[in-house]
């Protein structure tokens, strides 16, 4: 892969205890990439060191060819939409987009702010101002004016956290369908799984400011690096212990199965369901083995009823050494 996009040991010391870095990652032209992980990981300020809105204490960024980590944001040509999109209350849509295209003579921005609009299906708002648009229409004013000075890279700061949960999932759609379109290279920032694998052509995971694993999401979810990307890519339980041993034959490693891997037989792990939570064409179990562990099932609505003792045995499973989080 050539790298359009490269982060090359980036470091940022914010304490004597919280560090970010060395972070190194490399984004190939016209890819999407997300940068997965729990509050705190450090996901917004890698996105802030590529926009050079902070500077690395250590390592190289560049763009296309380009070194830019000693350079301010205006000359890397990022486009940036932030989580709470930062739209000027007073401003109307047509000059929250034109924001920044002092360069271009009236005419011309005009027809920049009218051909941003149109590539984010909303021609005609230009007189809007901002408090009249719902939180899908104004993700996409902000959109478009990241978009309007047609930056070489896309940073987009969990872009979807401000929408309301019904909105999401197609708003996933269609902005993947727009980047797509434009072909722009993208780095977005977000702590939903579901998000990163919709959107991302690959996941990089961060935990504790270091990556752990990047891939796309089936490497994820199939072969992760660590129990913490085991753990925090989609549901797990994590075994130890005597369990772990009569269902995987672990030995003194930590052992984890998918609840899809998990399934009523005739002999095995015996155990108690405890729960049943029926969702359509499946149903979660919550199984109480001999041992006192609980496993989630997800299996045939009619396999098992609360109360029932069952059996269980196992597809898949993984297993991590002890602590190797």
């Amino acid at each position: 892969m050539t790298a359009f996009v490269s982060l090359d040991g980036v470091r940022k010391q914010w304490s004597h205890t919280v560090t970010i870095g060395p972070v190194s990652l490399e984004i190939a032209r016209g890819e999407i990439v997300a940068l997965l992980g729990p509050s705190g990981s450090g996901k917004t300020t890698v996105l802030r060191l590529l926009a050079g809105f902070e500077l690395p204490d250590a390592g190289r960024l560049a763009i296309e060819g380009e070194d830019v980590t000693a350079l301010p944001p205006a000359r890397r040509r990022c486009g940036m939409v932030f989580q709470h999109y930062a739209l000027f209350p007073h401003l109307d849509v047509g000059d929250n987009v034109g924001f920044g295209l002092d360069r271009l003579d009236r005419e011309g921005r005009d027809r920049k702010i009218a051909a941003s609009l149109e590539l984010v299906d909303l021609a005609g708002f230009e007189r809007r101002k901002p408090h009249e648009l719902s939180g899908g229409q104004q993700q996409r004013v902000a959109l478009a004016r990241a978009l309007a000075p047609e930056p070489r890279v896309l940073l987009l700061d969990e872009p979807l956290s401000n929408l309301d949960p019904s909105l999401r999932e197609r708003t996933r759609r269609e902005l993947h369908a727009l980047i797509k379109r434009v072909g722009i290279t993208t780095l977005f920032v977000t702590h939903e799984q579901e998000e990163a694998f919709d959107l991302g052509d690959r996941v990089a995971v961060l935990s504790r400011g270091r990556l752990d694993q990047v891939g796309t999401p089936d490497d994820l979810y199939e072969r992760p690096a660590s129990l913490f990307v085991a753990t925090f890519v989609g549901r797990a339980n994590v075994l130890r212990g005597a369990t772990a041993r009569a269902l995987g034959g672990s030995d003194g490693r930590v052992l984890v199965v998918r609840p899809e891997q998990l399934r009523f037989a005739d002999g095995g792990l015996p155990g108690l369901v405890r729960e049943r939570r029926y969702t359509g064409a499946a149903a979660f179990y919550q199984v109480e083995t001999e041992h006192g562990d609980r496993l989630e099932v997800l299996g045939d609505p009619a396999a098992a009823r609360m109360g029932d003792r069952v059996y269980l045995q196992a597809g898949t499973v993984m297993t991590f050494a002890e602590g190797r989080e």
